[in-house]
């Protein structure tokens, strides 16, 4: 395992709150990865938000670009660097271009998810940068280990989007008794106090979600956003019907899209069809959410939100 502990110190050093604004599908691009840098928590992308590898590649430059300046304006100021990321399971057609775009603009973190990330860490250390691999048990943790990481994002039970089943009070300690690299908890994080559990229980870094889809600077649509701000963890259903991964969906717009609740069924294996090109795509019109969902109740820009998750993380910090 490599040791780059003194790589996260650098990274935390850029950084207001040691947190990650997670990567959402169709939820995340260039705006809300921009701002959460300015703002001194580390954003990102998933690269299937670009539907064709040109926006992606011009997505990339731009984030690149924006940031390098924010730094260059202010050299004082906690600039937080931004994280590619980027789906490796191995029904992703695009795997390779994207891969070889995120070489091509060396984003100083790359998130891998939903499959090994052994084909991205040789490349991505090769030019300086750090790997981390989202993953959801202890099992894949460890593959993931194996393969040469630096880092393992834990998504736990109460994630949005593809979620996990463990409580983070088991998964965290069960895989720092053998993991000495940086861990990134998500699950249900949407406040300064869930930042500071995730410390606690042993976690560097928070991963923080559903809290920044309600922005002006995220990408989706005002249907998501308002049902958001009205629902509550009563409104949500974990089901891999969709895509093969278990996810957390509200169930308001499950019900919108013409669906039954009832006749949800589990699906066997994951597929990233319809997440690139004119793929049918039987996720369209669901909206996803975590169940820290209860912590939302306005639209908040992204600079506001971590100012207040500044103020209260010291709070906790002095007390």
């Amino acid at each position: 395992m490599r040791t780059t502990r003194p790589e996260w110190a650098a990274i935390r050093s850029q950084m207001t709150l040691p947190v990650f604004c997670a990567p959402m599908f169709l939820v995340s691009g260039v705006e809300l990865v921009v701002e959460a840098c300015r703002a001194g928590i580390s954003g990102s992308f998933p690269a299937a938000n670009c539907r064709e590898l040109a926006t992606y590649d011009a997505w990339m430059a731009e984030v690149t670009g924006r940031v390098a300046a924010l730094k260059a304006a202010d050299p004082a100021a906690k600039i937080a660097p931004f994280a590619a990321n980027l789906v490796t399971h191995r029904t992703n057609p695009r795997f390779e271009q994207d891969l070889e775009t995120i070489l091509k603009y060396q984003p100083p973190i790359v998130i891998t998810a939903l499959g090994s990330p052994q084909r991205v860490v040789e490349p991505v250390h090769a030019y300086g940068g750090l790997v981390i691999a989202d993953v959801n048990s202890v099992t894949l943790a460890r593959k993931a280990a194996d393969c040469g990481v630096d880092g393992i994002a834990l998504v736990a039970s109460g994630s949005g989007g593809h979620t996990g089943h463990f409580s983070p009070f088991a998964l965290v300690p069960a895989i720092r008794r053998w993991w000495d690299g940086a861990i990134v908890l998500g699950g249900a994080i949407g406040d300064a106090t869930g930042v500071r559990a995730a410390e606690v229980l042993g976690a560097d870094f928070a991963y923080v979600g559903t809290r920044f889809i309600p922005t002006p600077e995220s990408l989706a649509p005002a249907e998501h956003k308002a049902m958001i701000v009205a629902s509550t963890m009563d409104d949500l259903i974990v089901s891999n019907f969709f895509s093969g991964a278990h996810a957390s969906w509200l169930k308001p717009s499950i019900v919108a899209a013409g669906y039954d609740l009832a006749t949800l069924k589990p699906r066997q294996g994951y597929q990233f069809k319809g997440q690139l090109g004119d793929e049918p795509k039987p996720w369209k019109g669901l909206f996803s959410a975590g169940q820290g969902i209860d912590m939302i109740d306005r639209e908040q820009p992204v600079a506001e939100i971590v100012a207040e998750l500044r103020r209260d993380y010291a709070a906790l910090r002095a007390a």
